[in-house]
C-alpha cells in the first residue's frame, strides 16, 4: 500500500491498516486467530493470496511477528506489542458503528460457518463441562446447514461434518436469530420464550450452554445502543 505523502498521524496510521480486508485482518488477531487458517476462517470472502499479502503488510510494518512453531509444524502470527495496542482501536471503530450505522443483521450478512466460528473463540472455558461435549446447530432459512461444534476444556473445534461423536445438545435457529443473540440485539431467553431458538439436549447441559459463551464483544454497545433509544439510519 503506498502511503499518503502527508505529514499526518491519521495517513501514517492509514497506511497501515485502512486498506480492505486490513482492519478484519487486525480483529481476527485480537480475538485470537493464530494460524492463518484461523485468521481465514473468520473471514469468508477474501482470497488466500489476498490474506496473505495483508499478512505480509502488517509484518513489515511492525504489526504482526511470524513466530516458527516447534517440530516443523509451520508457523503463526502473534501481534507485536503495536499490534496489541491496535485492540483498542478496533473496539472503539466497531463501538462507533453501533452508535450511529447501527441496524438488523441480514440473512446475506450473516454467514453459518463463520458465525459459528466466532462464537467458538468467545467460549468461557471456566464454564464449560469438564467431559467433552459436542452442540449441533441446526440452521434453517434459504440454505439450511448443520455445523457441529466440540467443546472441550483445552479447545474447541468446529466443523462442517459430523465430527464422529455422539452429540449432546441441538440447537435449532436460523443464522439471523442466532446473531441476534450473538451481538447483544435479544438475549438467549427471550429467544428461547419466542421459539426463534430452540435447544434439545438434557436439561442440565441447556440451561448451562448459554453460560458457555461470552456472546460478541460489542454486545455491551450494542445494548447500550437500543437502551437509548436512536433511530435506525436510514
Amino acid at each position: 500500500m503506498k502511503d499518503y505523502a502527508q505529514y499526518c498521524p491519521v495517513a501514517l496510521a492509514s497506511s497501515v491498516i485502512a486498506e480492505r480486508w486490513t482492519p478484519l485482518i487486525v480483529r481476527e488477531l485480537v480475538l485470537g486467530g493464530r494460524r492463518f487458517n484461523e485468521i481465514d476462517r473468520g473471514l469468508p470472502g477474501i482470497s488466500r493470496s489476498l490474506l496473505k499479502q495483508r499478512l505480509d503488510h502488517l509484518e513489515r510494518k511492525g504489526v504482526v511477528t511470524r513466530v516458527e512453531l516447534s517440530h516443523g509444524r509451520g508457523h503463526e502470527y502473534q501481534l507485536t506489542p503495536a499490534g496489541r495496542d491496535l485492540e483498542g482501536v478496533i473496539m472503539a471503530v466497531g463501538e462507533w458503528a453501533v452508535k450511529w450505522m447501527f441496524s438488523e443483521p441480514e440473512p446475506r450478512e450473516v454467514d453459518p460457518v463463520t458465525l459459528t466460528w466466532w462464537m467458538s473463540r468467545r467460549i468461557v472455558l471456566d464454564a464449560v463441562p469438564e467431559h467433552r461435549t459436542v452442540v449441533e446447530f441446526d440452521y434453517g432459512g434459504d440454505d439450511p446447514t448443520r455445523i457441529w461444534m466440540v467443546m472441550e476444556r483445552r479447545e474447541t473445534s468446529v466443523c462442517t461434518d459430523p465430527p464422529g461423536f455422539e452429540v449432546d445438545v441441538v440447537v435449532s435457529t436460523e443464522p439471523v436469530e442466532l446473531m441476534r443473540v450473538f451481538s447483544g440485539i435479544t438475549t438467549y431467553r427471550d429467544a428461547l420464550a419466542s421459539g426463534t431458538i430452540a435447544v434439545a439436549g438434557p436439561s442440565s447441559l441447556t440451561r448451562a450452554l448459554p453460560h458457555w459463551f461470552a456472546w460478541s464483544p460489542f454486545a455491551p454497545a450494542v445494548r447500550d445502543r437500543l437502551a437509548a433509544g436512536r433511530p435506525e439510519p436510514k
